[in-house]
């Protein structure tokens, strides 16, 4: 079991920075691919950026490839994205997801485990 906790969203202006943080409780979480998904309004949610258990290797959207950092610490239980160069199109909910062995790590019903989410609010 993994419980997964968002934080460091808020409201931002266009080109500023942010970075999101998503604290894990349970002894597993070095074994889990963490992905980042974001939700915009009225719309599904979707694939932002994934990193493997090992923190070795990342994988991004073409959307925010270039401006966003996934990275892990695992003795503390933590996964990031630094979100720089941010744009209005970047506001949304931003999910952290947990998941193990799934191929699809850009689909969000692959992932077992997901936070409550965190606001960004870019402004223009």
């Amino acid at each position: 079991q993994v419980h997964l906790v968002e934080s460091g969203g808020g409201l931002v202006q266009a080109g500023g920075s942010l970075r999101l943080s998503c604290a894990a409780s349970g002894r597993t979480f070095s074994s889990y691919d963490m992905g980042w998904f974001r939700q915009p309004p009225g719309k599904e949610r979707e694939f932002v950026a994934w990193l493997s258990w090992s923190g070795a290797t990342t994988y991004y959207d073409d959307s925010v490839k270039g401006r966003f950092t996934i990275s892990r610490d695992n003795p503390k239980n933590t996964v990031y994205l630094q979100m720089n160069s941010l744009k209005p199109e970047d506001t949304a909910v931003y999910y952290c997801g947990a998941a193990r062995g799934k191929i699809k790590f850009t689909t969000a019903t692959e992932y077992d485990y997901w936070g409550q989410g965190t606001q960004v609010t870019v402004s223009s």
